[in-house]
C-alpha cells in the first residue's frame, strides 16, 4: 500500500467553497427580506420554463432512459467501476438503502398519501373529475412519475462520475471532470468552475426545499400526535432537532453515520409499507396496484411524450415537466452520491441496480399509501380532498395517517421515517457539496469534517429563515429554474462518456491498476 499516498489529506477549494456560500447567503437574503416580490419573479420563470420548454424535457428525459439501457446492455456494460478483482464496497442491501434514501427523501412520504388527491380533482386526457376512470389514473400516475423514468436521470450522471473515480482515478469528485473529454482546451478551467458553483447552489437550493416541505409535514404529524400547536416555535424546534441529528450523523462519516441512517429509514419504510397494506383495505390496495401497473403498462409511451397541444389543459406542464425538471435539478447530487457509493459494481450492475430497485421501492410506497388515500375518499371516511384544499398536504397527510389502527403508535413511527428520510437526505448532500469543494481527495476518503458541518448548519440557517417568512414556493421555482443548465450539462457528460468508453479497452483493458484493490474493503 502506498503510505505516502494515503498521508494526504484533501484540502479546501477556496474558488469554489466561498464563491459559493457567498452567492447562497446573498440569494437567501433577497428571498427573505423581498419574499412576495422574489416569489412572483421565480414563479414566472417557472411557467416560462415548463410551458415553453415542455417538449424537450419530455424528450431528454426517455432519452436518458435509452442511453441508461444502451451502458448497461451494450458493448461497455461489463466495465468494473474498481479494480478487476475488487468485491462492491456496500453489500447490496446497504447499496440499495443509501442510494434510495438519498434518491428520494422525506418528500415520497408526503406525496406518497396526497398526489393522488390532486389527480382525482384534476386529471390528465380531459377525464371527469372524481369519476371511476379518474381514480385508476390518479392512483397510476405517481408511479409514473417517480419510477423509471426519474431513476434513469439519475444514471446519466453516476455513471460518468463513477467512472472517473474508480477507472480514471481522478482526485476530485465534481460533475465538471466528467465532462472533461467534452469541453474545449481553451477556457476549460473558467468554464467547470462555473459549473461546479452553479451545481452547489441547485444542491443547496433544492435540500432547503426538501427540509422547507418536511418541516411542515412533521409538525402536523406533531400536532396531531400530541395536541400541541402546529406553530413556527414547533416548526423551528423540528428544525433544530433534524439539525443535530445529521451533525452527529455527519460527525460519523459515511459509512457509520449515511450508510446507519440509510438503513434504519430503509426498516421504518418496509415496516410502514406492510402495516398500512395489512390494516388498511388489503384487497383493494392490491387490485389497484395490479391494475395501475397495468395501467402504466399500456400508456407508458404516451404519458412520456404528452404535450397536450391542442386542448392545453395544462397538467403536462404543471406535472410531468414539472416533475422532469426537478429530477433533472436533482441530478447532479444523486448522481455524484450514487457514483460514490458504487465502487466494485460493474456499469450494468449500477443502471440495473439504480433503475430497478430505485423504481420498485417508490412503487412499493407509492402503491399501498396512494390506494389508502383514494378508498378514504371513495368511501366517505375522510373528506380527504375538503381537507387537501382547505388545509394543505402537511395536515392532509397527518389526518390520513391518523384513520389507521393504533393512530398514536403509527403517527410516531411516521414522524421518525420523515426525520431520519430528511436527515439522510441533508447529510448526502452536505457529504456531496464538501467533496465538490475539495481538491486533491482520493476516492476512498471523505472530505473534511469542517466544510460538511458548515453547509449542514446552512441548511439549517436558510431554511429557517425562508420558514418564517413564506418564500418556499420560491426556493420550490428556483430549483425548477435551475434545472436549464443541467441540460448542456448532462449532454456534455453523454459525450464525454462516450470518448472515455471508446479508449477504454486499449487504455485499461479488463481492469483498472492494482493499486485500486488496497483501498477496498467490502461493508457487510
Amino acid at each position: 500500500m502506498n503510505t505516502g499516498t494515503l498521508s494526504t489529506q484533501p484540502k479546501l477549494d477556496h474558488l469554489i467553497f466561498w464563491p459559493s456560500l457567498f452567492l447562497i447567503l446573498a440569494s437567501s437574503c433577497l428571498l427573505i427580506l423581498f419574499p412576495e416580490a422574489s416569489t412572483q419573479f421565480v414563479e414566472m420563470l417557472k411557467v416560462k420554463i415548463t410551458y415553453s420548454l415542455n417538449w424537450l424535457y419530455l424528450s431528454l428525459t426517455a432519452l436518458a432512459l435509452v442511453f441508461a439501457l444502451w451502458l448497461a446492455f451494450g458493448p461497455y456494460g461489463h466495465i468494473k467501476l474498481g479494480a478487476k478483482d475488487a468485491p462492491p464496497e456496500y453489500s447490496n442491501l446497504h447499496w440499495i438503502a443509501m442510494m434510495f434514501t438519498a434518491g428520494i427523501g422525506s418528500g415520497l412520504v408526503i406525496w406518497g398519501f396526497a398526489e393522488p388527491i390532486f389527480y382525482l380533482q384534476t386529471p390528465p386526457f380531459g377525464i371527469e373529475p372524481f369519476s371511476q376512470e379518474a381514480q385508476e389514473w390518479a392512483h397510476m400516475y405517481p408511479l409514473f412519475h417517480w419510477g423509471i423514468l426519474p431513476w434513469a436521470v439519475y444514471v446519466i450522471p453516476a455513471v460518468p462520475i463513477a467512472y472517473q473515480l474508480y477507472v480514471k482515478d481522478v482526485k476530485e469528485m465534481r460533475i465538471s471532470s466528467s465532462c472533461d473529454a467534452a469541453l474545449p482546451q481553451k477556457g476549460r478551467g473558467t468554464i467547470k468552475w462555473m459549473m461546479d458553483v452553479f451545481i452547489i447552489i441547485g444542491i443547496v437550493g433544492g435540500t432547503v426545499t426538501a427540509l422547507g416541505l418536511g418541516v411542515p409535514f412533521i409538525s402536523a404529524l406533531v400536532a396531531e400526535t400530541f395536541g400541541v400547536a402546529d406553530n413556527d416555535t414547533a416548526k423551528l424546534a423540528i428544525l433544530a432537532i433534524w439539525t443535530l441529528l445529521v451533525s452527529f450523523s455527519v460527525a460519523n462519516g459515511l459509512k457509520k453515520g449515511i450508510k446507519v441512517l440509510a438503513d434504519i429509514n430503509m426498516i421504518l419504510a418496509v415496516i410502514a409499507i406492510i402495516f398500512i397494506l395489512i390494516a388498511g383495505p388489503t384487497l383493494f390496495i392490491l387490485s389497484m396496484s395490479v391494475n395501475s401497473f397495468g395501467l402504466m403498462l399500456d400508456n407508458f409511451v404516451k404519458m412520456s411524450f404528452w404535450t397536450d397541444p391542442i386542448a392545453k389543459s395544462g397538467f403536462p406542464e404543471d406535472w410531468t415537466v414539472f416533475y422532469w425538471a426537478w429530477w433533472f435539478a436533482f441530478s447532479a447530487f444523486v448522481g455524484l452520491f450514487i457514483a460514490r457509493i458504487s465502487r466494485g459494481r460493474t456499469i450494468k450492475q449500477l443502471v440495473l441496480g439504480v433503475i430497478g430497485w430505485g423504481s420498485l421501492g417508490t412503487w412499493l410506497f407509492l402503491s399501498v399509501t396512494g390506494a389508502y388515500s383514494l378508498n378514504l375518499e371513495i368511501t366517505g371516511q375522510l373528506p380527504v380532498s375538503e381537507i387537501l384544499a382547505e388545509d394543505g398536504m402537511s395536515v392532509l397527510v397527518a389526518k390520513i395517517i391518523a384513520t389507521l389502527p393504533f393512530s398514536k403508535v403509527v403517527l410516531v413511527l411516521f414522524i421518525i421515517l420523515g426525520m431520519v428520510f430528511a436527515a439522510t437526505n441533508i447529510d448526502s448532500a452536505a457529504y456531496i457539496i464538501a467533496s465538490i469543494c475539495s481538491k486533491d481527495i482520493r476516492n476512498d476518503q471523505e472530505p473534511q469534517l469542517w466544510t460538511r458541518l458548515v453547509w449542514t448548519v446552512s441548511f439549517a440557517l436558510l431554511t429557517t429563515g425562508l420558514v418564517l417568512v413564506g418564500a418556499l414556493q420560491a426556493v420550490l421555482a428556483i430549483t425548477v429554474i435551475c434545472s436549464v443548465p443541467l441540460i448542456p450539462i448532462l449532454i456534455l457528460m453523454c459525450v464525454s462518456m462516450l470518448k472515455w468508453l471508446k479508449q477504454h479497452d486499449e487504455t485499461y483493458g479488463e481492469g483498472v491498476p492494482e493499486i485500486e484493490i488496497s483501498r477496498t474493503q467490502q461493508i457487510n
